[in-house]
């Protein structure tokens, strides 16, 4: 750790002489635009960031493009408070010291322009490679963390990512991208056409694909008995499609993607060492969107119409391949008004229903066709909201909101939301939240039964959280921004992978008893007019079961700093950031060493007109550390990858 941090100390030793130097990069925002920029993922229409019953953070295509990261969970990285677990197939995210190992993302909910990507299935959002959209086709992120079901209903526990795509008059042209990244031997393509036709239409489309050879890493398989190097088993591929057209009061959208990961690690309990296995998802995803206004835009009226699937396929080996193919499709609608005519209130009311139409798990014996199985299912899932934003006086506003739920599988959820937001001075403001959440146990953990690695518990039951919030925000100057907040949550309930009580080489999900931390958040947020940009952050958690006992993979402090900056030296644009990981229990009780790793980003778009070049060191240090593993998974800790160097290149025309 010291060598990492004295490399950063170094670089931003250096880079911090060149704003005075540099020239103005006019694609970057100040600070006061940056907390200018509207919200839309908190309550589903248009807030100020100081008016949202949260304490927002934003990432901007600019921050994508300056630190130069390729996935969603990447970007998320850079916030207080979020941390990733990679376990070779699959990227996890926790948030304020919750990501029990093998859970996936159940309890954040993503999604894209409004539109959950939550599958029927498993009930989780993609965030690593299987996340089906090009960090390239983004506008923005916006992070509402605390409880959202207020507003959204199922799987917002911990929080709410709305991804907010580019529009084809901000491209308007055709992007050809490309890029290598080795060690893994990975390639990368994309082709865009984007156009603001004559008659107002808007249009977007966008092709990508990558394809890695992936690391050869040494695997301990634990009670197997077996250890080796998986040799020419971590490969991945994806394909990823994107269509956008907007016409007047009208938006369509289409998103297909495809992500293939092959499996090194013999995740649950498979055979070690064995050729072939692997994961793949396809997720497909289309809305229609209609806005209107009336009454002088004092009623805005909003409705959407939405379709999706998910289709996942798995080969695993035990004595023989099976495959393990899931299927989940789904269809709904939403309809939400805004009434603005009352004096000092805004007040929206909204319905939204989803029906699961076909949700299949199925397991098939390629040896032993008798042993095949299916388990199939459907479902309704319908909510209704109110929420109240009631400006009490000029320095004083409440926000009150409730949803009502109803699922398959568990009785009718309430979900309220309480807040006070007070502007104490013109640079200063707190917030006082309070929320609760919930979430339905998934289909497959609550009836997937393959009778080789899991059990089906029929008699599983949702789980909620309770979360009370305070937040601080002081401007020191029009250039410095600090935030502050404190929490403390309590989770009933909880839903756990463990093992099966009358066979502890199967695994079951189960309730797990109720869960609680505290934490305080600390950040700061410094511009300068030369474009360059200082962010850093300071996370303390305390994540506990109601007995005392440690969470697994929950990190008690994480770091975060961020330094981005135009150089005085051939057109080039810096972007570095350092990630400080404390240690994390793993499932034998130990604890993974603490970690920091620093990642480098140089670009240009100053050599030849339409050429944006980059080079990305991801690791910078070479650290080597490891995530905890869950209980489907032989190893007790998961070694990451090293330091890659990622080369690429964007034209535009």
């Amino acid at each position: 750790m010291p060598r990492c941090f004295h490399g950063a100390l170094l670089i931003l030793a250096l880079a911090s002489v060149f704003p005075a130097h540099a020239g103005s990069d006019l694609t970057l925002l100040s600070l006061e635009q940056l907390m200018d920029l509207k919200v839309v993922g908190a309550s589903k229409y248009e807030q100020k960031q100081s008016e949202v019953a949260a304490a927002v953070r934003i990432i901007t295509r600019d921050d994508i493009r300056a630190f130069g990261w390729r996935t969603l969970d990447q970007a998320l990285a850079s916030l207080p408070g979020i941390h990733n677990t990679y376990d070779r197939q699959y990227s996890h995210l926790g948030a304020r010291g919750f990501s029990l190992p093998g859970d996936f993302n159940t309890r954040l909910l993503i999604t894209i322009n409004g539109n959950r990507t939550n599958d029927a299935v498993v009930d989780s959002s993609p965030s690593g490679r299987d996340f089906p959209l090009d960090l390239d086709l983004i506008e923005r992120i916006e992070f509402i963390p605390g409880p959202g079901s207020a507003v959204y209903g199922q799987n917002a526990m911990f929080g709410v990512v709305n991804v907010i795509t580019r529009e084809g008059a901000t491209v308007d042209g055709v992007e050809l991208a490309g890029a290598w990244q080795g060690p893994q031997g990975m390639r990368e393509g994309r082709a865009s056409f984007s156009k603001l036709l004559d008659n107002g239409t808007d249009v977007l489309l966008s092709v990508s694909g990558m394809r890695a050879q992936g690391e050869d890493h040494f695997f301990n398989f634990g009670s197997s008995g077996v250890s080796g190097v998986a040799a020419g088993m971590d490969g991945e591929r994806t394909q990823q499609y994107f269509g956008r057209i907007a016409h007047g009061l009208w938006t369509f959208e289409l998103i297909d993607g495809y992500r293939r990961k092959d499996d090194p690690t013999a995740t649950y309990l498979s055979d070690p060492l064995t050729d072939g296995q692997y994961q793949s998802d396809r997720y497909t995803l289309a809305q229609a969107r209609y806005e209107q206004s009336f009454l002088d835009d004092t009623f805005q009226l909003q409705a959407r119409l939405f379709a999706g699937s998910e289709r996942y396929k798995s080969t695993l080996n035990y004595g023989g391949p099976y495959n393990f193919p899931a299927t989940s499709e789904w269809r709904g609608g939403e309809v939400r008004l805004l009434y603005t005519a009352i004096a000092r209130h805004k007040l929206v009311v909204g319905m939204e229903l989803q029906d699961n139409t076909r949700i299949d798990q199925h397991v098939s014996d390629s040896a032993n066709p008798g042993n095949d199985r299916v388990i199939s299912s459907s479902g309704v899932r319908s909510g209704l909201y109110a929420q109240d934003e009631w400006r009490i006086n000029d320095t004083l506003t409440a926000t009150l909101g409730l949803r009502l739920d109803r699922t398959p599988t568990t009785e009718t959820a309430a979900s309220p939301r309480v807040a006070l937001i007070w502007r104490a001075a013109p640079a200063t403001s707190l917030k006082v939240l309070y929320g609760r959440a919930h979430r339905a146990p998934s289909a497959f953990e609550r009836d997937y039964d393959d009778g080789v690695a899991q059990v089906a518990n029929p008699t599983l039951k949702g789980e909620s959280i309770d979360t009370l919030e305070l937040v601080a925000d002081h401007r020191v100057s029009s250039d410095l921004n600090l935030r502050g907040s404190v929490y403390q949550w309590t989770m009933q309930d909880l839903i756990t992978l463990g093992s099966y009580a009358a066979d502890n080489s199967l695994t079951q999900y189960q309730t797990g008893g109720n869960a609680n931390a505290k934490g305080i958040e600390l950040s700061a947020d410094k511009t300068w007019t030369s474009g360059a940009r200082l962010r850093g952050s300071l996370s303390l958690q305390r994540a506990r079961y109601t007995q005392g006992t440690v969470l697994l993979n929950s990190p008690q402090l994480l770091g975060k700093l961020g330094f981005s900056s135009p150089l005085p030296v051939a057109g080039l644009r810096l972007g570095y950031e350092l990630q400080y990981d404390s240690a994390r229990r793993t499932k034998d009780g130990s604890d993974t060493r603490g970690y920091a790793v620093s990642n480098l980003h140089l670009s240009t778009d100053k050599w030849v007109k339409g050429l944006e070049l980059g080079l990305g060191i991801r690791n910078l240090f070479d650290k080597r550390y490891a995530h905890p593993g869950a209980d489907s998974n032989w190893q007790n800790a998961l070694e990451q990858d090293g330091r890659s160097v990622r080369l690429h290149a964007t034209y535009s025309f």
